[in-house]
């Protein structure tokens, strides 16, 4: 894993909160280095995705009060994120507009949206995974803002507001979205054992 080194103004003589962003980023950089590489897939992008929401924060929220910082943070890396991802299907329309001769639609598959025939319970299925392997499969595999919503609101712990503000939508789309995200995880993690 990649090794952590901030550097920004936080040893700035003129700057006194420092040392509270300094403890932050520590209990914070190796979940939001590991959310990055699970939208991405590429560990230098995540590092530098992880590098550029610190220096955001530090840049334009560093007078804020220390309880704020986490809900900032993470509405920073996930639009960080969304735009690493933005780029990435522009490149890839680019690539397909100029083969020749390659009509391409959306990548739409309605069987990705079709809901569980077989209810299970994500709880007794995460359990059952112990192995983490399989269960950080299962939330790569998840669509961009399901992915986010579990992150946020199973891993990081956040409630639903706070999920809400990271990722600058509803706090009913937070929960449409980790709905969608269990599904899919439990469907994902239930097939392995049947």
């Amino acid at each position: 894993m990649q090794e952590f080194l901030l550097t920004t103004p936080l040893d700035d003589a003129s700057f006194s909160g420092g040392n509270e962003l300094d403890v932050f980023f520590s209990g914070v950089e190796r979940r939001a280095f590991r959310m990055a590489r699970m939208a991405t897939r590429v560990d230098a992008e995540a590092f530098d995705i992880v590098q550029d929401a610190m220096l955001a924060l530090v840049r334009k929220y560093r007078d804020r009060p220390a309880a704020q910082w986490p809900a900032l943070f993470m509405r920073i890396l996930q639009n960080r994120i969304l735009d690493w991802h933005r780029r990435q299907t522009r490149q890839r329309r680019r690539f397909w507009q100029a083969l020749p001769g390659v009509d391409r639609e959306d990548d739409f598959d309605p069987v990705a949206d079709a809901p569980d025939p077989v209810p299970r319970d994500p709880a007794l299925l995460i359990e059952r995974a112990r192995d983490m392997e399989r269960v950080e499969a299962a939330v790569r595999a998840l669509p961009l803002r399901q992915q986010q919503a579990f992150m946020l609101r199973i891993w990081e712990g956040l409630d639903v507001a706070q999920c809400a503000v990271a990722m600058e939508c509803s706090e009913g789309s937070v929960k449409t979205h980790l709905f969608r995200a269990l599904q899919s995880i439990r469907g994902h993690l239930g097939d392995s054992h049947e």
